[in-house]
């Protein structure tokens, strides 16, 4: 098996980080090259390939198979809003389930690519209920998570069938159809930033962010493993597709972006293991550092608002002296209140 010790570094905590600096794609910079915007555009790995292909390939089979009729949806009614809750309910027992399976209990690669090597389930902390980091997990995306994500999507849904909201035919508009596709991920991290953002102000970080917080050791459940007002805030993303002109698909683009994507962001893991000398990159050290430091790395990365804002991290042992500093000082001023 591959080891991560060719592209990385573990400490003697057991602290495991990429050589590789975090950086931004190139999108906003200066000079612009074509060239390469197009190569991180469509290559391996890249914007479209292979993560968010995923996610559009998930979103166009619910879509297709697993939604009720347009002439249905024309009326809020319970019994097609529980089948959407139904639907996305098996998404996420497919998606998250499937991630915790064979990372957290097979355990396929150990801890090859790891950054924590210690496994969650070995924490039990009575900051958890039942004592227990995976269960409290589960618990606050079937609780919370699922059913308010599933909410938002069906009056969604129900805007867009019942003509309340604009809705775009990809035969008339093909090229904004694509583009709006394209643009999808962007509009979710500018809203997700400063979402995060808001939720690090000191009373709802305090009363609300600090439980997703807990999980300084991330794993799969943990992507949406939130307070119910956070989750009310977060989810709030889907209905940005309100105010702009789009096909039920751009909408349901971002809703499994919001619901499936934080299981990746939380794997805990660099990098997939998918051969003897093969590795799936999945790019999520910048969140993870948020986890770790809490107040760096708010965005997914693709464009620079943590530079922008001050917030950013590159995963340089550099920027853990920094931040190390700043947290120190933080502490004193704190202490001299």
């Amino acid at each position: 098996m591959i080891k991560d010790t060719s592209v990385g570094v573990r400490d003697k905590r057991g602290f495991w980080r990429p050589n590789k600096k975090i950086d931004y794609g190139p999108v906003l910079v200066w000079p612009f090259r074509v060239w390469v915007f197009l190569k991180w555009l469509l290559g391996y790995p890249g914007f479209i390939l292979p993560w968010n292909l995923l996610y559009i390939c998930i979103t166009i089979f619910a879509w297709m198979y697993l939604t009720p009729s347009i002439e249905t949806m024309k009326t809020l009614s319970i019994d097609w809003m529980v089948l959407v809750f139904l639907r996305n309910v098996v998404l996420t027992i497919l998606v998250v389930g499937a991630w915790y399976f064979f990372l957290y209990m097979k355990k396929t690669q150990n801890t090859e690519f790891k950054y924590n090597q210690k496994w969650p389930q070995e924490n039990k902390s009575s900051i958890f209920l039942f004592k227990n980091q995976t269960l409290d997990s589960i618990f606050w995306t079937f609780a919370s998570g699922v059913p308010i994500w599933s909410l938002y999507e069906t009056v969604m849904l129900w805007l867009y069938s019942s003509g309340r909201i604009p809705w775009i035919d990809p035969s008339v508009h093909p090229i904004w159809f694509v583009f709006l596709i394209l643009l999808t991920p962007v509009i979710h991290e500018i809203h997700f930033y400063f979402a995060h953002r808001l939720t690090h102000v000191k009373f709802l970080y305090k009363w609300v962010h600090y439980l997703h917080h807990r999980y300084i050791n991330p794993e799969p459940w943990s992507g949406i493993a939130m307070h119910p007002v956070e989750h009310i805030i977060y989810f709030a993303g889907i209905f940005l597709f309100a105010l702009i002109p789009s096909h039920p698909l751009h909408m349901m683009f971002i809703a499994m972006r919001l619901g499936l994507g934080p299981s990746q962001g939380h794997t805990g893991f660099d990098k997939i293991v998918t051969g003897k000398d093969s590795k799936v990159e999945i790019g999520i050290y910048n969140h993870y550092l948020h986890h770790k430091y809490f107040e760096v790395n708010y965005s997914d990365g693709i464009i620079p608002l943590d530079k922008w804002f001050g917030s950013f991290h590159d995963g340089s042992v550099e920027a853990d002296l920094a931040i190390r500093k700043r947290l120190d000082r933080y502490k004193l001023n704190s202490n001299d209140l």
